[in-house]
């Protein structure tokens, strides 16, 4: 099977294997070795010197955690969203009492730092602003850089960033970009199964937290520190993944960032090439193609979701479709971790084969139809 989707990632054999060693009394010794080793090198991969956290939950706990620790009910927050996974983000705010102001673009845009300036210029009254860095329901990396530029360099607002399918795949320097809050979790780029999220706190965010008040328990960071300094978490944590993720930190360490993202980056061009030498195009741009994920249109007259089962259940290539108002209209293909060319072009091969089935004609038959 060659899962081939955003999320969960194919995690390698190694990695799976020291999941089953026996568990440790989280409360002990070994744990608070384990804890501090891992934690410095996560710190390594945010490329901050700030705090940050791990939490035994999914990327949408870091995002909850995100938002409950630095804002209070009614606090007005503006959510610029490029797809379902930063409306997500206005949703859980708003869930808590805040006051979202939405800057929506359409799907397979960027969000456009320009419409956050204007919104910021409209609005006095916003404190926070809330970013999805890499959309994978549209396939998009926005340019966080530039956002950044506006929001601390122009307005200085808090800036709290959904970073879960780009830390450890896209160049995301959380202190050179002077993010605030950059949420993560183990099962993308950083080659780990579904279990454990992080969250990178600045000193911006700490004075934020100290006066918010939505409420918080488990996610609630003050505790999380404060166990910290004693070597142990504040509730029981998963430890099979957490020694996924050391032995996972060993190798991310050892190829560098910098390494990893021109892999990315050259996965990424040969899974947009493939598709386009089929005669399919991309939901975005190239300029703002993410390399982690590439989302493809499902050509005219295609049946999305009986394209997605068909290369399931004929090739044993896993993908995923679209969502909500995308839904049978792309399909989104994850390329994070250790993917490699034979696995991208396991997943052409069976486009190419499952398409013309479903009446379309790929190649040069459909470049010349096109």
């Amino acid at each position: 099977m060659n899962l081939r989707i955003p999320g969960p990632i194919p995690v390698p054999d190694e990695i799976l294997e020291t999941m089953c060693r026996q568990v440790i009394n989280h409360r002990g010794p070994e744990f608070k070795e384990l804890l501090y080793r891992i934690t410095d090198r996560l710190k390594q991969v945010f490329e901050t010197s700030g705090d940050v956290i791990i939490l035994t939950a999914s990327g949408t706990g870091a995002m909850e955690a995100a938002l409950v620790n630095t804002l209070s009910p009614g606090d007005r927050v503006l959510c610029a969203s490029a797809g379902a996974f930063g409306d997500r983000f206005g949703q859980i705010a708003r869930a808590f009492g805040a006051d979202v102001v939405d800057v929506c673009f359409e799907a397979g845009a960027a969000i456009d730092p320009d419409a956050v300036r204007g919104a910021l210029a409209k609005d006095p009254e916003i404190t926070t602003v809330l970013v999805t860095h890499n959309e994978t329901s549209t396939g998009v990396t926005s340019d966080l850089e530039s956002i950044s530029t506006v929001v601390k360099g122009e307005f200085d607002k808090l800036l709290l960033v959904d970073g879960i399918s780009s830390v450890c795949s896209l160049p995301l320097p959380t202190d050179a970009w002077r993010c605030d809050v950059v949420a993560s979790a183990s099962q993308k780029g950083w080659m780990v199964p579904p279990g454990l999220a992080f969250i990178s706190f600045s000193q911006r965010a700490w004075d934020a937290h100290s006066k918010a008040t939505m409420p918080r328990f488990y996610f609630d960071v003050s505790t999380s520190m404060r166990y910290f300094e004693t070597g142990q978490p504040p509730w029981t944590p998963a430890l099979p993944v957490m020694f996924a993720l050391d032995l996972a930190l060993d190798a991310i360490i050892e190829e560098g960032l910098e390494a990893i993202f021109a892999r990315h980056r050259k996965i990424a061009g040969m899974m947009r090439e493939g598709v386009k030498r089929l005669g399919l195009s991309l939901l975005p741009e190239d300029r703002v193609a993410s390399d982690s994920m590439t989302a493809v249109r499902v050509p005219a007259g295609v049946d999305g979701v009986r394209l997605v089962a068909e290369m399931r259940k004929k090739h044993g290539v896993v993908t995923a479709g679209g969502q909500q108002a995308l839904r049978g209209k792309i399909i989104r293909i994850g390329h994070m971790g250790q993917t490699t060319a034979a696995d991208i072009q396991s997943v052409i091969d069976a486009l190419e084969e499952v398409l013309p089935r479903l009446g379309f004609a790929t190649g040069a038959a459909a470049a010349h139809r096109a």
